[in-house]
């Protein structure tokens, strides 16, 4: 009937569900005789009201997918797969149940078990698609919310597995392994800050992101790793920190259902799911929907380089090499024993693009922080010779990976313009946070991993020994303006015997506090995005351990409390001075003050916004000597006024040098040039407005 005009009268729209006239992929548009306008939106039939439903048997014949839905999966431009495959909550012919769809191309026969019919692999066998999809699917009827399954699975070759649904949006809490049938219907209330999100997630606006982990943040029972807080519990406690705290974002290490405590998230097996450990999916809504209504937006951190090999999850899914190439060269992932995507294979983008798409989509969440970017372009990735083999042109990168990468966040970007999607990538890989029409993989911004390994190398130095590697401070400026940097301090350098901030602070316990306050001081007057790990506010005085809680009782010591509250004062600085942020990816957003006193190590920066007249001055004192009447030259302002100073007496400073009024006295009248007159606490920074 395609390309064909019905002429009929409608009385009613709904008369036109028994014209059995197109097929299922088809549509029907309404025209009036007299006007070529539609009248309504595209009309596609219902499955059952085009095809026979045999509703004798305990699975029926029902599908949701049409031509060009298998088109777009098996091509990976599929970005909404999470609205077909899985179990979803439908109604047929009066009847409600559950659809299943599951992609297996390898497989010989699969049905659904669960507690519901006795774990029978025999009692509810899927359809397979005729067009050689590797598509199964059929409908369940009366089968409620809440039940737990899973796919059995008969391969090729003769194996017999059974596996969970890689789009279930709800698992069963570990040790237990089955999906569990749900919905994610949900009445959200954060209109208001979803159109506010672009502004607030602007490359021109303040960033300063809070890295957590939803289990160890705090725990009910600080010493019981098998108890968990609640998403409420969650919600209540955590959301008032941050708020109180001044970051702007919250980013959650994976949420993605897991099945090892151990592996922090990143070896997930439910991509589809926020983890069952605190509640259902709608408690995860409502936790984000709190952030936003308190003004703080939700970064999550998502990996699309590798997952586990655990029985029950997409290693071997359906007997063969389905989601993960069958190369083990590309398709097996030495550092973390783990499997490599597929990324050539269009089913497989379509999981993935439409796995971060379903976050944004789903759950309102405001950007991806994308895991080992590093490991997904490189073929020779921790790699020795012999180890890999070159793509077409006889170079390291993985041809395949990129394409995928560009298409992620063009799609995202493209649906989302108000998100940003951050690159976690450690080589010096050209155009990481440029768009892609600009030859760039178009990541918004990009983890400044040089940036932290130089800034911590140099602030673990004795500070008598500091003014001869003045060059690791100030390198970064040579090379920020290639991306757009965010500044991690995160959860990485916190473990595996690298010691707790505070510990790689050097001196006593005074000088470290001081040390560790003038490094977040440079840190969030640095230009760029900002990130700090949980428990580095205050000064956790243990190495991060996800089996316990943080060590809130430190919070009691004036050193700890003055800590939290300096990176309190920072942040709160961060947002409420414009030139801290306007032109924070611009040449003209910064301006190197003096860095020729290198023997005092003294360093001074300008910070610009669109304004001049809110220029600040940043000083910092990076030994512990105080240096009364410091002399600075700079243009364009006659009055200065202290705003910041990391050694105020609230911080467990010492309090006796500070600035109640500065000296200002033009040198230069045809230059506009003026000397200032400071005075440097030791180890401390000054900011001047």
């Amino acid at each position: 009937m395609q390309g064909r005009t019905l002429k009929f009268t409608l009385k009613d729209k709904a008369f036109i569900r028994w014209l059995h006239v197109a097929p299922l992929d088809a549509g029907i548009v309404l025209f009036h005789k007299n006007n070529r306008n539609k009248l309504a939106t595209t009309y596609t039939p219902r499955y059952e009201d085009v095809h026979f439903v045999d509703a004798t048997k305990p699975v029926w014949n029902y599908s949701l997918f049409t031509e060009e839905d298998i088109r777009n999966f098996q091509q990976g431009t599929h970005y909404q797969v999470y609205k077909l495959f899985g179990s979803h909550r439908v109604t047929v012919l009066g009847k409600e149940g559950y659809y299943f769809s599951v992609w297996a191309p390898n497989a010989t026969y699969i049905s659904v078990i669960g507690h519901f019919n006795g774990w029978d692999p025999d009692a509810h066998p899927l359809f397979v698609r005729l067009e050689r999809s590797g598509i199964w699917e059929g409908f369940i009827p009366n089968l409620p919310r809440g039940e737990a399954y899973k796919y059995h699975i008969r391969s090729a070759d003769g194996q017999r597995l059974d596996k969970g649904d890689p789009y279930a949006h709800f698992w069963e809490k570990r040790p237990y392994t089955a999906s569990i049938t749900w919905d994610l219907q949900y009445q959200w209330k954060d209109e208001e800050w979803l159109r506010k999100r672009k502004k607030h997630n602007s490359l021109q606006a303040p960033w300063s992101v809070y890295e957590v982990h939803l289990a160890s943040w705090m725990r009910p029972d600080k010493n019981d790793e098998e108890r968990y807080n609640s998403y409420d519990q969650i919600r209540e406690r955590l959301v008032p920190y941050v708020k109180e705290m001044g970051f702007t974002h919250v980013e959650l290490m994976p949420v993605m259902e897991h099945p090892f405590d151990g592996s922090w998230g990143y070896q997930g097996t439910g991509y589809y799911a926020p983890t069952s450990r605190f509640g259902d999916p709608q408690g995860f809504m409502a936790l984000v929907e709190a952030f936003h209504q308190a003004d703080i937006g939700v970064i999550l951190d998502w990996v699309p380089s590798h997952f586990p090999y655990d029985a029950h999850g997409l290693y071997l899914f359906d007997g063969a090499n389905t989601y993960e190439y069958a190369d083990m060269r590309k398709g097996f992932h030495p550092d973390w024993n783990s499997y490599i995507f597929n990324y050539k294979r269009g089913e497989v983008k379509s999981f993935l693009i439409s796995n971060a798409r379903f976050w944004l989509d789903c759950f309102h969440a405001d950007g991806m922080r994308v895991d080992a970017v590093s490991s997904m372009l490189k073929l020779n990735y921790s790699r020795q010779a012999g180890a890999w083999e070159p793509n077409e042109h006889g170079g390291d990168g993985n041809l395949e990976a990129i394409a995928f990468i560009k298409d992620l966040n063009e799609t995202l970007f493209r649906d989302f313009p108000d998100v940003q999607t951050i690159a976690e990538e450690a080589t010096d890989w050209p155009g990481v946070s440029r768009p892609t029409f600009a030859g760039g993989l178009g990541f918004g911004m990009k983890w400044m991993m040089g940036w932290m390994h130089d800034t911590l190398n140099y602030f673990k130095i004795d500070p008598v020994y500091r003014k001869h590697h003045q060059n690791k401070f100030s390198f970064s400026m040579m090379y920020f303006y290639d991306e757009n940097f965010m500044l991690p301090l995160s959860h990485d350098e916190v473990v595996h015997g690298k010691s707790p901030m505070i510990y790689k602070m050097p001196g006593d316990d005074w000088q470290k506090f001081a040390n560790l306050r003038l490094l977040y001081t440079y840190m969030l007057t640095h230009p760029g995005g900002k990130l700090l790990f949980m428990g580095n506010e205050f000064g956790s005085t243990s190495e991060w351990n996800y089996k316990s809680e943080l060590p809130w009782n430190l919070l009691q010591w004036p050193s700890h409390s003055g800590l939290k509250d300096c990176v309190r004062d920072l942040n709160r600085l961060l947002t409420s001075e414009p030139a801290m942020y306007e032109n924070q990816f611009s040449i003209y957003g910064f301006e190197w003050i003096d860095l020729s006193h290198r023997d005092e190590c003294v360093i001074v920066y300008r910070r610009k916004g669109k304004d001049p007249a809110g220029d600040l001055l940043v000083v910092l004192n990076l030994t512990p000597v105080v240096r009364r009447d410091w002399t600075i030259y700079a243009s364009g302002k006659s009055v200065w006024k202290e705003i910041f100073n990391s050694d105020d007496k609230k911080y467990w400073g010492t309090g006796d040098v500070y600035n109640p009024e500065v000296s200002v006295r033009l040198v230069d009248e045809a230059e506009d040039r003026y000397e200032i007159k400071v005075h440097l606490p030791p180890l401390g920074g000054v900011v001047l407005k």
